[in-house]
């Protein structure tokens, strides 16, 4: 690999590390609201994360699935099945993606 290649690698690396977590993102305020709203159907945290065999997946599943942060945003902007509504701020999907990601 070339010295220009290997630097070009490090720029996309670091670009979609900052990508995945936005400047703004509070991953405290992301473990509150998941204690608040989520962790009544969702395993949220490690702890027994995959002793449930059915229902809603664990965080920490969720974080080990390959799913990019934007993917996780835009899921929570727009809830499937039977996931309420929450009607989250931008802010507040960023706070909970951030936390998701600090179980990877």
């Amino acid at each position: 690999m070339t010295h220009r290649a290997s630097r070009i690698k490090w720029v996309l690396l670091i670009i979609s590390v900052v990508a995945a977590h936005p400047a703004n993102a509070d991953i405290t305020k992301g473990g509150q609201l998941a204690g608040q709203w989520c962790v009544n159907c969702h395993m949220i945290d490690s702890k027994r994360a995959d002793a449930l065999p059915q229902g809603p997946p664990s965080f920490p599943a969720i974080a080990r699935s390959g799913k990019s942060a934007e993917q996780l945003r835009t899921f929570l902007s727009h809830p499937h099945g039977a996931m309420p509504d929450l009607a989250l701020t931008r802010e507040e999907i960023d706070d909970l993606v951030g936390y998701i990601e600090t179980l990877r």
